[in-house]
């Protein structure tokens, strides 16, 4: 399947739009990276754990959106976008969303 944050696929055809699609996960801080989140906000740097959690939360959105798309028997997404946004105190919401498409 085809992910793009562009409108089409160079060399690709759009033959039907199938609609919205979108994956979603909420993610919570750990106890524990909060520790050497706030060791490395004296020192300064990169709190990596946290990085990392949001990769990870990203690209099960994005997994999870693919699989909306499958559903639909789907060719490619595209206007793929991510959008995030605190839940409530420490627990962040990341959505991946874009349009189902078929391709000649």
């Amino acid at each position: 399947m085809f992910t793009v944050n562009t409108e089409e696929i160079k060399g690709k055809e759009i033959t039907e739009v199938l609609g919205l699609v979108r994956g979603n996960t909420i993610r919570a801080r750990h106890i524990g990276n909060d520790i050497v989140a706030g060791l490395r906000n004296i020192v300064g740097g990169e709190v990596k754990e946290y990085t990392q959690m949001i990769s990870e939360a990203r690209e099960e959105a994005l997994i999870r959106m693919e699989e909306e798309a499958k559903k639909l028997n789907a060719d490619a997404v595209v206007n793929l976008r991510f959008s995030t946004s605190q839940v409530m105190g420490g627990a962040a919401e990341i959505l991946a969303y874009g349009t189902a498409v078929k391709l000649k």
